[in-house]
């Protein structure tokens, strides 16, 4: 199985937009050398993450709706969304580390927006 989640106009808003969890979208084609410079990073994060975020994927070539919803101009680019709100976005290769800290701000900002639950 892929850990990885990929995206057409069909699953796009339930699996991004109405997620529960900071999710990035990773705009990119076969034919894009930097593209595929990222991709081990992205399936490493989305093991390392289950359950803490979701790293997803929107070829562009065969989405190119997708592509235009989103403005996207260079690949690749990759696009943070939390509470259904884009948040964050990079383009161009960038380290694993980097998209790391970004979802863990994401996770760190929706869980300061939550009520505290009662223990009693």
């Amino acid at each position: 199985m892929k850990p990885t989640i990929e995206l057409n106009e069909t699953n796009f808003d339930r699996e991004v937009l109405q997620s529960n969890q900071p999710v990035v979208v990773d705009f990119w084609a076969e034919w894009c050398g930097p593209c595929k410079m990222l991709a081990p990073a992205l399936d490493e994060l989305a093991r390392d993450l289950q359950g803490q975020s979701v790293v997803a994927k929107v070829n562009v070539d065969e989405q190119s709706a997708l592509a235009t919803r989103f403005n996207i101009q260079s690949i690749p680019t990759l696009l943070y969304f939390s509470g259904g709100e884009l948040r964050d976005q990079t383009i161009g290769v960038v380290s694993k580390k980097t998209i790391a800290a970004k979802l863990g701000a994401l996770r760190s900002q929706s869980a300061a927006s939550q009520p505290a639950q009662s223990v009693f």
